[in-house]
């Protein structure tokens, strides 16, 4: 953190103010966060299309935006509800669409799948490889090797130390296989 620099396309960040940074932020990096932050009083159609307010997106544009981004994550029918509403996977689609709504080219996801059922999460998967197909950068924390064999490169994390991972996982084997 003392050394180095931090390019975030093509610009330094440390010569960004905050207002910039924020900016960047916003318009570049998709957020899922582990415990969705979703706000409770606001429908799945509002919440995922707030990044685009901030963006300075029309609110026409926003929320056809997020319609069409929900329904990508399988909750088309679900726009009109609130959090307290939805499954805990529906919970965490919305949280994906909105982390996806900007098209940003960075996504950071912290278990995007852990409460979704497998199929769900096989979708949510194929849509994340679709997007890193298309050029997005994906930076994935996750538990389960089956997911993390699916990535082009895995890393470790333990006790500080960043290392390359090798994954011999053999999906729907057993364990003591």
């Amino acid at each position: 953190p003392d050394g180095g620099i931090y390019e975030l396309g093509g610009v330094p960040v440390s010569t960004l103010d905050d207002r910039a940074r924020t900016r960047a932020r916003n318009e570049m990096i998709g957020f899922v966060f582990q415990r969705f932050n979703l706000l409770p009083r606001t429908t799945a159609l509002t919440d995922v299309a707030t990044p685009l307010l901030y963006a300075g997106v029309s609110k026409r544009d926003r929320l056809a935006r997020a319609a069409h981004v929900l329904g990508m994550v399988g909750l088309a029918d679900r726009v009109d509800h609130l959090p307290n509403e939805l499954s805990g996977g529906q919970i965490q689609r919305v949280a994906i669409a909105r982390a996806l709504v900007a098209n940003p080219t960075i996504l950071l996801a912290d278990e995007p799948t852990g409460n979704l059922d497998p199929a769900s999460g096989v979708e949510i998967l194929s849509l994340f490889e679709q997007l890193h197909a298309s050029g997005a950068t994906i930076v994935m924390i996750t538990h389960d090797l089956e997911i993390a064999a699916r990535a082009d490169r895995q890393l470790r994390l333990a006790d500080g130390v960043l290392s390359p991972m090798d994954l011999e996982v053999s999906v729907g084997a057993s364990a003591g296989e």
